[in-house]
């Protein structure tokens, strides 16, 4: 609990310029600790969620220049909060100090003898021309760069900006806010003495899987941005160095740049499948369709782990399945130490990673990632009368089981977790959706897409999605989507989450 009296702390922290990614490791330490983050409209989702889930999270910023909170309330909520003795992470787009109007935040909490701390971002001003191949200076091109606003504040009456001076400027010319304005200022620098035919670059939604860039001159750019429909936030780069886009465009150039994945794996599991799409260029979309949750009941489990000398062979389908296993047998107050004289058998090398991330060793890993290779690896066992323990979800494939039965092993199967359907409110599927379809939808089981299209039954997309390319993990999940009327085109020759990635790459190529 907040001492009242106390003073709290401002973070007046720099969010960088679109992608999640550049955020400082600095600005993501304050972000953590803060009690309260007040953010601007533009700034990631992703970055949102790197703060305390007991965070309150306050969006103060605009929206194609519509403010939802005005300047002097934003202050007055940044003293207020701290007043109440609370951290206070105020996020802002790009760099504080950079048309970030941090500096009249600053003085506002100077004057009110609040304590704050500037964290400088990556500014658009820079990082958004680098990931469209643009460098802003170039020992053959240009020695100098300014930075100028494309949108002053309207109550000045009169611009401070001399742009007939700036058009004389050999160098480069990078304006932030300014698509609004941008043929007033192709105009002014032309009339300044800037030849019409200086190359120009407008770059939306910089950074980001979206980001859009536009080539032109100062003539006619400003006709090939409305042609192109581009729209705020972005940024006008003026200078020689435009043309060396056609050398230095690397952002682009990935290979899944542009396209949208929709990621229907549990939440908590996705991250790493996230992080490496994003590597790749892809916008991904996140809608999980499982969620991995503890079983019906302990009993079956705990009766297994309290009987666990009886069994000859322990086959772990998951990482989930050794994850819950463990729990409970640490519950029991045991550890690895009572598996020994017990073969453990792995499907994956997650499953595999987590068997050993607790001390064990698997005996069986099967080179594919499949129920049948881990069947036709344990034939070369004699399996008759031994004891097998599979703790797995009930609803699950019974191929394992069924083939082991029929070599004469006894097996047991015991509910150590269960998947079930998330709870969604009506219009999260619009929400998922809100920038048009998706390129891809992805499936790692087929209780992944049971579920996704249960959520999407009745919905206007519905028909949509049985016109998208589809990305399986496996043929099995495969063969669950063809017989829902989905149009597979990917199924990886190796069943894992990697193999599944590159083989996306490999389609899209």
């Amino acid at each position: 609990m907040k001492d009242n009296k106390a003073k709290g702390m401002v973070y007046l922290i720099g969010a960088g310029p679109g992608n999640p990614d550049l955020i400082t490791v600095r600005g993501k330490e304050c972000l953590q600790k803060a009690d309260v983050i007040v953010h601007d409209y533009l700034v990631s989702e992703s970055l949102l969620s790197l703060g305390d889930s007991d965070a309150e999270i306050i969006c103060v910023g605009k929206k194609s220049g519509r403010h939802t909170t005005s300047q002097k309330e934003i202050n007055n909520l940044l003293i207020e909060k701290a007043h109440r003795g609370s951290t206070v992470a105020r996020l802002k787009g790009g760099d504080p100090f950079v048309f970030g109007r941090g500096g009249e935040e600053a003085m506002e909490l100077s004057r009110a003898g609040i304590e704050f701390e500037i964290i400088p971002g990556v500014t658009s001003a820079i990082a958004v021309p680098a990931y469209a191949g643009i460098p802003l200076t170039h020992r053959d091109y240009s020695s100098t760069a300014c930075f100028i606003t494309g949108h002053e504040d309207p109550s000045k009456g009169k611009s401070t900006i001399d742009l007939d001076a700036l058009s004389k400027s050999p160098g480069t010319l990078v304006f932030l806010m300014g698509i609004g304005n941008l043929d007033k200022i192709a105009r002014r620098l032309i009339h300044g003495g800037r030849p019409s035919n200086s190359p120009v670059a407008v770059i939306g939604n910089g950074t980001t899987p979206s980001q859009r860039v536009i080539t032109g001159t100062l003539a006619d750019i400003g006709q090939k941005v409305k042609d192109a429909d581009l729209i705020p936030p972005g940024v006008i780069v003026v200078g020689d160095v435009v043309n060396l886009r056609s050398h230095f465009n690397w952002f682009e150039s990935q290979p899944l740049f542009g396209k949208r994945i929709l990621v229907t794996r549990p939440e908590g599991q996705a991250e790493g499948f996230i992080k490496t799409l994003s590597e790749l260029g892809a916008q991904h979309l996140l809608f999980p369709t499982i969620k991995i949750a503890p079983p019906s009941s302990w009993k079956q489990l705990d009766r297994a782990i309290e009987d666990l000398s009886a069994y000859d062979w322990i086959l772990f389908t998951s990482a989930n399945g050794v994850r819950y296993f463990f729990e409970r047998l640490h519950s029991a107050k045991k550890d690895a130490r009572y598996l020994n004289g017990i073969k453990i058998g792995a499907i994956g090398p997650k499953t595999k990673r987590a068997l050993m991330g607790r001390g064990v060793c698997p005996d069986l890993v099967p080179d594919k990632y499949r129920a049948e290779s881990v069947v036709e690896e344990l034939e070369r066992y004699s399996l008759g009368g031994k004891r097998i323990l599979l703790p797995r979800p009930l609803i699950a494939r019974d191929y394992i089981a069924r083939k082991l039965k029929g070599l004469g092993a006894i097996v047991d199967v015991v509910e150590a977790y269960q998947t079930v359907q998330p709870e969604y409110s009506q219009d999260l599927i619009g929400k998922v959706f809100k920038n048009g379809k998706a390129d891809m939808i992805t499936f790692t089981s087929p209780s992944t897409v049971t579920n996704f299209l249960a959520l999407v039954k009745g919905k206007p997309i519905s028909e949509e999605i049985r016109k998208m390319e589809i990305a399986c993990i496996g043929p099995v999940t495969a063969q669950r989507a063809t017989e829902a009327g989905l149009k597979v085109s990917v199924v990886p020759d190796e069943y894992t989450v990697d193999g599944l990635t590159r083989a996306i790459v490999e389609f899209y190529k």
